[in-house]
């Protein structure tokens, strides 16, 4: 998307993007549609996370294009709607040529869908390649679908896609409860008499919606990103599907907008592929510092933990010691200590740690012994481990 003179990253005036954000028609048009894009596919494509469909995404992205050839061969027309409408049946047909493989042969669903992916995808190409022979293939336009071409988005494209998205998540909203059993435990909503099938032909279709609306912003090759990447970022940060789904519309949404932005504020930056790389950024970020599942978060808490079973134990090897002496608080030497904990390591760390705690005390050079709350707190750990044996 070009904007203005050309400039470098060097050059960005953020102010005066962030202005151009409301008041440019270009810059606006294009973040709006990629927001609506992000916010949809973010939305279902939680469900295919959770139904383990990763793949789904970028097999439908890839059947859609011998649709949109299609409708552009049949009807001469290049209106986004008109391929928008070509892209869906073809993804459609393709949906439902998957699920008939995977019910009536032995062909598991990752094979199946590796299948259609090339087929149809192969079948497109053929189709591009015969359009670019005809007289008007200039005007065709049709490779933008490859790589996207948000730049070319206009308002009533912004409007067909927002009033297609909000009524994909609409039927969401009305089929909430049986869409979150689909997600979950397809044999219970069966054995609940449930029309199972149907519901699961109905979502892939709004997963199909999803993934045509942003073909002419993200393409073919990477609108698969834009179904999984927000979906598996939300994952991270919490087990709760309403909560799943509308971070991930949140991250999609802030992925289509910050991509927009930085391609308006460098030269020749497409903006499809910056928004891949923004909603990247967000996935890794998830990954990182998600609580309970970021693997800097687990890392720092299994350290911690590790820390603490540490100090337990140079507690309990004290304590150990001292029930062979009459005085509780008698001293022992460092080297029986370490020779206790051989292999484990940081003793000396792990004696300082309880002594600030006021559970050990240095009686001498190389002596620790426990004082008196740190036998106590060893009597309450041992009897604590008892009390869980006996209850195993």
């Amino acid at each position: 998307m070009k904007r203005g003179p050309e400039k470098g990253a060097s050059d960005v005036d953020f102010p005066q993007i962030f202005s151009d954000l409301f008041l440019d028609y270009t810059l606006r048009t294009v973040a709006l549609g990629s927001a609506v894009i992000g916010i949809v596919s973010g939305a279902l494509g939680s469900y295919a996370v959770l139904r383990k469909q990763s793949l789904l995404g970028d097999a439908m992205s890839h059947a859609a294009l011998p649709g949109i050839a299609l409708a552009f061969l049949l009807t001469g027309s290049k209106m986004p709607l008109v391929l928008i409408i070509g892209a869906a049946l073809a993804g459609w047909i393709a949906t439902l040529l998957i699920i008939s493989i995977v019910n009536s042969t032995r062909v598991k669903y990752d094979t199946a869908l590796g299948m259609v992916l090339s087929v149809f995808f192969g079948f497109g190409l053929v189709l591009l390649t015969i359009i670019q022979k005809r007289p008007d293939a200039t005007q065709a336009g049709l490779d933008k679908f490859l790589f996207g071409q948000a730049a070319a988005l206009l308002e009533r494209d912004v409007v067909t896609m927002g009033i297609l998205g909000a009524s994909a998540i609409l039927i969401t909203m009305l089929l909430w409860k049986e869409f979150k059993l689909l997600s979950f435990d397809p044999d219970f909503a069966s054995t609940l008499g449930f029309p199972v099938r149907v519901l699961d032909v109905l979502l892939t279709t709004l997963i199909v919606i999803a993934i045509v609306l942003g073909l002419q912003t993200v393409g073919v090759v990477l609108m698969s990103a834009m179904i999984v990447a927000p979906a598996a970022s939300a994952r991270q940060w919490t087990d709760n599907l309403g909560v799943m789904i509308v971070l991930s519309s949140l991250f999609g949404a802030l992925a289509g907008i910050s991509g927009a932005v930085l391609s308006a504020s460098v030269t020749r930056l497409p903006t499809g592929p910056t928004i891949v790389v923004c909603v990247s950024a967000i996935v890794i970020f998830s990954m990182l510092l998600a609580p309970r599942r970021g693997i800097l978060w687990r890392f720092f808490r299994e350290r911690r933990q590790r820390g603490r079973l540490r100090l337990e134990g140079i507690l309990e090897d004290l304590y150990s010691l001292a029930l062979e002496h009459k005085d509780p608080e008698h001293a022992h030497s460092l080297s029986v200590l370490r020779l206790m904990s051989a292999g484990k390591g940081g003793v000396e760390r792990s004696l300082e740690i309880l002594s600030e705690r006021g559970l050990v005390r240095a009686v001498s050079p190389g002596e620790w012994a426990l004082t008196r709350a740190g036998i106590e707190e060893a009597e309450r750990a041992q009897g604590e481990r008892g009390g869980g044996q006996d209850e195993r």
